[in-house]
């Protein structure tokens, strides 16, 4: 058996912890129904037309019109996404190259820039980088085929995860879409 050295410290996957797996549909609404229907997943939290200070594809700013509907099953986060304009981007690539189904994991970081540096040691390109009001920072990378985003978020912004959790946590299936902002 041949043995590797561990350089465990300088991996993408011990950047921080999954909190999230996130599709982006070609059918939207079927994907809530499936979600909440039958996988019994809910309430989904519906942000519409998400306000950003800046994104970037592919290094270049563009003008991302999204909505996102979020909600948990157990302590993992769902995301559906959906592009409403035609800018480039990773959904709109995602869609436009046939996929269906998951389309990224998430994890929670201390330190974009330690992250930043790990991915790129790691040969994972920058795909998308969004900033949002109030602060935050998320990345997109190709890890080698795997779309990964990294997060972060002040703790006010984490906060309001907190708060979806405990909404699933007490769900009984009624109102199984709740528009957040």
């Amino acid at each position: 058996m041949t043995t590797v050295p561990n350089k465990q410290k300088n991996l993408i996957s011990q950047l921080g912890t999954i909190m999230q797996l996130a599709w982006v549909p070609k059918n939207y609404d079927a994907t809530l129904h499936y979600w909440t229907e039958t996988m019994g997943v809910g309430p989904f939290f519906d942000m519409q037309h998400i306000q950003v200070d800046a994104c970037k594809y592919r290094g270049q700013p563009v003008e991302l019109d999204f909505s996102v509907a979020i909600a948990y099953w157990g302590d993992m986060q769902i995301e559906l996404i959906r592009q409403h304009n035609d800018a480039p981007s990773i959904y709109q690539r995602w869609l436009e190259q046939g996929h269906e189904g998951m389309h990224h994991v998430c994890l929670v970081v201390d330190n974009m820039d330690q992250a930043r540096a790990t991915c790129a040691a790691n040969g994972a390109e920058v795909m998308q980088e969004v900033w949002l009001p109030g602060g935050g920072e998320a990345i997109y990378v190709d890890a080698g085929g795997l779309l990964v985003e990294l997060i972060d978020f002040p703790t006010e912004h984490m906060a309001v995860f907190d708060d979806m959790k405990a909404a699933a946590a007490s769900w009984d299936g009624n109102d199984p879409v709740r528009l957040l902002g």
